[in-house]
């Protein structure tokens, strides 16, 4: 006996079509509050990261001073600050450390996503054009006029 080949039934082509466009749709606006939480948080760990640097400058500068002064006249105050100050640029330095990769781990995740989110709104514009195009009205034909001398009377 022949083998008999399956026809897929339109209404089961529809339903799937339909399924995966909502699938996507769905998917861009949950990649759309990824990428704008992403962000968000980007902001958090630059602005950390800058407050840090700059905390850090600062304890490079009062340590310098403070090894000059403790140089300069080596007593028991002088040294207790020179020993504040490189406690809290070990502290600062620990903070950076820790901040660093979690930054990096985080830029490659949001460069991730938004690639994601430039993917499919591509692919949903051009199915929302395909959409558009395909369900176009049908243009209605024109008679032709007929030529000939008995067309102008």
């Amino acid at each position: 006996m022949a083998e008999v080949k399956r026809i897929v039934k339109n209404d089961a082509v529809e339903k799937a079509v339909n399924s995966a466009m909502s699938t996507l749709s769905s998917a861009g606006v949950e990649c759309s509050k990824s990428v704008a939480a992403a962000t968000k948080q980007a902001k958090t760990y630059l602005n950390e990261a800058k407050r840090l640097g700059k905390k850090r400058a600062s304890l490079l500068k009062r340590k310098k001073s403070a090894a000059a002064r403790l140089k300069k006249t080596a007593n028991a105050v002088n040294r207790k600050a020179h020993k504040a100050i490189e406690k809290e640029l070990a502290a600062v330095k620990k903070a950076i450390a820790k901040l660093t990769p979690a930054k990096s781990a985080h830029a490659i995740e949001l460069t991730s996503l938004k690639a994601s989110l430039k993917r499919i709104t591509t692919y949903t514009g051009v199915l929302d054009k395909a959409d558009k195009l395909l369900n176009k009205p049908k243009k209605k034909k024109r008679k032709k006029r007929a030529k000939g001398p008995l067309a102008a009377a």
